[in-house]
């Protein structure tokens, strides 16, 4: 007896139940079972071509060239968010670094980033009330040690 045979209780017939059980084995398609469990079992691995990805990619350069010359490909946004100004505040409050905040009226407030949110910075000064500014009101601000430009 063959791998592939199997014998099992087939339903009764007047031809002889083992050439009718070897027919339909036979007519089953066994080795394409076999193949598409082969493909099955397989897994496509393709490597994410996103920039973010490569850390250290030194080919990083020429494609970004290649990107800039409008090969086709659509150059995808920039984030709306990048932190870099929360990373500033953050900075800037841990180190209660003395401030000078520039309005778009030309004042000039001076005073240390208590905290900060979407809208507004809180900032305390030393012989002055505590003040919370409008981020849209703010023209530039620097450390107070920078004045001298």
């Amino acid at each position: 007896m063959h791998s592939s045979e199997v014998l099992w209780p087939a339903p009764r017939m007047r031809v002889n139940r083992w050439c009718a059980m070897k027919e339909a084995i036979d007519s089953m398609p066994t080795e394409r079972v076999v193949e598409q469990e082969g493909f099955a079992n397989r897994k496509l691995i393709r490597p994410s071509l996103n920039r973010n990805d490569h850390n250290s990619n030194h080919n990083q350069a020429p494609m970004e060239r290649r990107e800039r010359s409008g090969s086709g490909s659509k150059k995808l946004p920039p984030p709306e968010t990048t932190n870099a100004e929360n990373f500033y505040y953050q900075k800037q409050m841990q180190g209660k670094t003395p401030m000078v905040i520039v309005l778009r009226d030309g004042e000039e407030i001076h005073g240390v980033i208590e905290w900060y949110d979407k809208h507004c910075l809180k900032v305390n000064r030393t012989s002055l009330p505590n003040i919370v500014v409008y981020k849209p009101a703010i023209k530039y601000m620097f450390k107070e040690g920078e004045n001298s430009r």
